[in-house]
């Protein structure tokens, strides 16, 4: 059983004050005197949790009730969590195999994750390439004693990162006795299945003993759930979304002809040289079970066959804290922490037609290689029929799907000390943290071999039967042509920190409290790319980032209480950086009229660092998008001569290289609000907000680097009453180099709603509702040029495609019965999107006959309500249970985003369906 002194139990009871929103003091009852206690976003211990900044507590309740198995999963439940965080099924992306949150949609970058108050080592794979955060998998849930979530800007405090608010999590620090857990779940297909166990020991009293020790220990895995595990539920899964009105070429499709072009496909496409149309080999039936298929001869097939919805997931997280009194009110303590985490995504066959980019070189001047032009199949190959080497379009069934396996191993260590001297409360400590990540993908193709083997008759691997025929193939030629890609990748933080903070002296108000402290912090990255692409011999682009940095900083925090219902606060903040120095105020003020209401502010300024993926010259990265070819498809309509609605929203590569010159991101917010209990058992909070970030660091946006003229395109030019016009091939790679963009603006506000209702003998109700509304989601790039976000499916540099809703909403009733049963529903609410890039865009997707899709251009919006109950059988003894997606609700069919397939990646829970768990929790 967990054991508490007066001040935890001081803490627990201002947490809950926060929670409900309420502004009642945190006092000791017994002996009169006021514990103080200390919130993330403030270094100053004060009576109150409620200061000027909004804060959000989320409890061991809140978690347990929720039925959620991770922190990141329960996280990305918030409503204020938006754009840019990453879920678990996005296997696709640069940082496949984490998790991140995303406050207010200005992506992880801005969102500063805080362990025990202090920063972890990020994730050692930048997103994107780019954007450096923390991986939330690293954190063990069953060790989580409250999050914090500060949603206001907090580089006075913290320093960079901090801009749209900062996450703490923070971790149980006195526990005695023995818990274990064990659970499982599936899906109502009976798949998806998931399993955990944790043990957790904690000897010894603070109080009575002096000490405390606690361990917990956390075990837990996750089969992989296929795309075609889906099949039968409506579009969920399905590439292929003909039956709901749409073309046969949608972006999971594939082997496709069109004018002068063809996609990859799994019997080979030859390019006729009298033509130049591609004319597939025969044999389709054998690799694709598309029944309705393409009508211009292609041999389609769509990528459900392959990929992943939801990866393998093997890992556990150990977590330990010592804690010792020492002499004259002071404490030792240390913490060690070790995560490891092994995904696995399966993905498409390999190609023979990339186009890929890396550093350039003296063999290859431009670093880019377009191996759909390169790559020919000779005329002496037995299944060339023209006489003539010939272009190919070829997707390598007979190598197989390819498996992108990501191992994460982290590794945090915490010794400090902390007590009281000389009138002054202090904590100061060494934190080593360290991320380590190997990256395995298999089925990778030696590219120069595959040149040779369909191309050069006196190679030794030549020829390469393709289709049907590749049954001929010897093992030696794919021990030569296929291959593994691998990298290993680690960041690493060294921080030496000291706080400080003291009442000072008596105002009318109350104590005038004061903090200062100092931090210096040690950053290293190193991020190789994967083996074989800095040449681009193999079939993948060049992703890499190296730097390192030291940053020192003081800091100094001020609480004025000037009256007895009006507290100032204020904090400043100075970071030295080798090529700059940042200056980030805060001022807050909280009036308290009534001991039922007050009146809240904040101003505040933040920064954000470059990151070594941003500014190291060693640092290039490629990723993709969707568009709208400006070039193919103007106004949103295919040109005449030969584009189609592939052009309309096709994707492509952009390539970001480091810019040493780039200078910080600075940022500008705004907080105004009111907590009011109107009634006894009500409780409300209302806050509005605003950010602008300005500097911003960001590529050329895909819409602009789609419209360069220095774009790659391939050779198949349309071709008008005849006549051939220059350069408006099928768009394939574009140049999008980091640069100080112009600003992010962002307007919202937040509520959040408790009701506490007693049920007499029937026991207690609460019910909660928080709710989000983005008024405006504006950016600014450097031309000038304005996109509105808000309720639309961009930004897709930002969101991934997964879009800015304007309301997000979740709402809770629980019930609590003789402290032996609770029950709790958890409705989660997104609203509708304008299916467009940024408001007044032509419509992103069409159906079929050309009109607008989805309906109206609007992806519809998605509610989801869970269920979970506990029920203590004995003291010792509980047995739990939840269902996900009570109602199996199926998410809406999405045609634009890439981070689900033809579902949005906000929306997995109603592409898996159902979920149930169970589990048992036994405590002595």
């Amino acid at each position: 059983m967990l054991k508490r002194k007066a001040v935890a139990q001081a803490v627990s009871f201002a947490l809950a004050t926060v929670a409900f929103g309420s502004v009642a003091m945190a006092q000791d009852t017994t002996s009169g005197t006021i514990q103080r206690v200390e919130v993330t976003g403030s270094s100053i211990k004060r009576a109150t949790a409620e200061t000027a900044s909004p804060v959000q507590v989320v409890t061991r309740e809140d978690l347990a009730k929720s039925g959620k198995t991770t922190v990141a999963e329960y996280l990305q439940t918030l409503t204020a969590d938006g754009a840019g965080s990453l879920p678990t099924g996005f296997g696709n992306g640069f940082a496949a195999g984490s998790t991140a949150i995303s406050l207010r949609g200005l992506g992880a970058t801005s969102t500063l994750v805080l362990l025990n108050g202090r920063r972890m080592a990020p994730f050692a794979r930048a997103d994107d390439g780019q954007k450096s955060f923390t991986d939330l998998s690293t954190v063990p849930m069953e060790a989580v004693e409250r999050i914090e979530i500060l949603k206001d800007g907090a580089s006075s405090t913290y320093g960079a990162d901090a801009i749209a608010g900062v996450v703490n999590i923070i971790l149980r620090k006195d526990f005695t006795g023995v818990t274990a857990k064990l659970e499982a779940g599936e899906s109502k297909y009976g798949d998806a299945e998931m399993g955990k166990g944790t043990l957790t020991w904690g000897k010894g009293n603070l109080d009575t003993d002096g000490f405390n020790v606690m361990t917990n220990i956390e075990v837990y895995g996750n089969h992989e759930l296929m795309n075609k595990d889906r099949a039968d539920r409506k579009w969920i899964g399905q590439g292929d979304i003909r039956p709901w009105g749409y073309a046969a070429n949608s972006q999971f499709a594939a082997g496709y002809i069109t004018p002068g072009a063809s996609s990859p496909t799994p019997v080979g496409a030859l390019r006729d040289p009298k033509t130049n149309n591609y004319v597939p080999l025969p044999g389709c039936s054998q690799f694709s079970p598309v029944v309705n298929q393409d009508p211009a001869g292609g041999c389609l097939w769509y990528q459900d066959q392959f990929r992943s919805m939801q990866p393998q997931i093997g890992g556990h997280n150990l977590y330990g804290r010592f804690t010792k009194n020492l002499d004259n009110d002071l404490q030792l303590y240390a913490e060690a922490g070790y995560s490891r985490r092994d995904t696995s995504f399966t993905l498409t066959p390999p190609s023979t037609s990339s186009t890929v980019a890396f550093p350039p070189n003296a063999a290859n001047p431009t670093g880019v290689i377009s191996y759909g032009n390169t790559i020919l199949m000779s005329p002496n190959h037995p299944q060339n029929p023209y006489g003539a080497a010939v272009r190919l379009r070829y997707s390598m069934f007979d190598v197989g799907p390819s498996t992108r396996s990501a191992d994460n191993a982290f590794t945090r260590f915490v010794v400090g000390i902390k007590g009281q001297r000389y009138g002054w409360d202090f904590d100061t400590a060494y934190t080593h943290s360290k991320s380590e990540l190997d990256l395995n993908y298999s089925n990778m193709i030696n590219m120069r071999v595959l040149q040779a083997a369909l191309g050069n008759p006196a190679s030794q691997y030549f020829p390469y039967y393709i289709g049907t025929q590749a049954s001929k193939n010897p093992a030696s030629l794919y021990a030569a042509m296929v291959t593994n890609a691998t990298s290993h990748s680690t960041t690493q933080l060294d921080i030496v920190d000291f706080k400080a903070s003291r009442e000072l002296m008596q105002l009318p108000g109350g104590a005038l409290g004061l903090a200062f402290g100092a931090e210096h912090r040690r950053e290293k990255l190193d991020n190789p790319s994967l083996s074989g692409t800095l040449d681009g011999s193999i079939n993948s682009s060049y992703v890499a980032a190296k730097g390192d940095q030291n940053i020192s900083a003081v800091f100094l925090e001020v609480a004025a209480p000037i009256i007895q219902t009006v507290e100032l606060t204020g904090a400043v903040r100075y970071d030295k950086y080798k090529n700059f120095s940042s200056t980030t105020p805060k001022v807050g003020v909280k009036w308290t009229p009534l001991k039922t209401f007050a009146l809240r502010g904040t101003y505040s300024e933040g920064f954000r660092a470059p990151g070594p993926a941003e500014s190291g010259v060693e640092s290039q990265s490629t990723g993709s998008s969707s568009v709208r070819d400006p070039v193919r498809c103007p106004s949103g309509v295919p040109a005449a001569g030969g584009a189609t609605s592939v052009d309309c929203a096709i994707s492509i590569g952009a390539v970001k290289v480091g810019n040493p010159n780039l200078q910080p991101e600075t940022s500008k917010g705004y907080t105004l609000g009111l907590v009011w209990d109107p009634l006894v058992n009500t409780s409300l909070s209302l806050d509005g907000f605003k950010i602008r970030r300005e500097n911003e660091i960001n590529p050329l946006s895909y819409v602009e680097a789609a419209a360069l003229p220095t774009a790659i395109r391939n050779d198949n030019n349309l071709v008008v009453n005849g006549v051939v016009i220059p350069n408006t091939g099928t768009l394939l790679l574009s140049n999008a180099p980091y640069q100080n963009s112009s600003f992010t603006e962002i307007k919202g506000v937040d509520l959040d709603i408790k009701q506490r209702v007693r049920l007499g003998d029937y026991g207690r109700g609460v019910f909660g509702l928080t709710w989000t509304h983005i008024a405006s989601w504006v950016r600014a790039e450097k031309t000038g040029t304005r996109y509105q976000y808000a309720g639309t499916h961009g930004n897709c540099d930002t969101s991934n495609c997964a879009g800015t809703p304007k309301d997000k909403i979740s709402a809770t009733a629980s019930w609590d019965y003789s402290q032996q049963l609770n029950v709790t529903a958890t409705a989660n609410y997104r609203a509708d999107m304008q299916n467009v890039y940024f408001a007044g865009d032509k419509c992103a997707n069409a159906f079929a006959n050309g009109s607008d899709a989805p309906g109206n251009c609007r992806l519809a919006s998605f509610t989801t309500v869970d269920l979970s109950a506990r029920y203590n059988v004995s003291r010792n003894l509980q047995i739990y249970g939840s269902i996900q997606n009570l109602f199996d609700k199926i998410a809406p069919l999405d045609p634009l985003t890439y981070g689900g397939m033809s579902y949005n990646p906000m929306d997995a829970s109603g592409a898996i369906g159902r979920y149930f768990k169970v589990g048992l929790r036994y405590s002595m």
